[in-house]
C-alpha cells in the first residue's frame, strides 16, 4: 500500500512539475490538494498514523539506546586496544628517500 501511494505522489509530483497546462493548472491542483488535505477525514487518519509513530518511537527508543551504547563501547574498545598495542609496538620510521647523485651517474 505505501508503495502505491508513493508512486500516485510521484506521479502527481511530476505532472505538477512538467505540466505544459501552466500556472492555472498548477493553481487548481495545489488548491484541490490543499482542500484533500484539509479534510476531516484524512486529518483523521494522520493523527492516527502520528499516534502510531510516536507510540513506536517510545517502544523502540531504549532498544535504540542499547543498540547505540553496544556500538559505542565496541568502537571504544577497538580503538584502544589498537592505540596500545602502537604505544608498545615500536614502529620503525619510514626510509628516507636516497638523493639523486649529483653526477647524474
Amino acid at each position: 500500500m505505501r508503495g502505491k501511494l508513493l508512486l500516485v505522489v510521484g506521479l502527481a509530483a511530476g505532472y505538477v512539475l512538467g505540466a505544459k497546462a501552466g500556472r492555472d493548472r498548477y493553481e487548481d491542483i495545489k488548491r484541490a490538494t490543499g482542500k484533500l488535505w484539509s479534510d476531516p477525514r484524512v486529518q483523521r487518519q494522520v493523527k492516527k498514523v502520528e499516534g502510531r509513530a510516536k507510540d513506536f518511537a517510545k517502544d523502540k527508543a531504549p532498544e535504540v539506546v542499547d543498540f547505540l551504547s553496544d556500538g559505542a563501547k565496541k568502537v571504544v574498545s577497538q580503538v584502544s586496544r589498537s592505540g596500545s598495542a602502537k604505544a608498545k609496538s615500536p614502529v620503525a620510521p619510514p626510509a628516507a628517500a636516497k638523493p639523486a647523485s649529483a653526477s647524474g651517474k
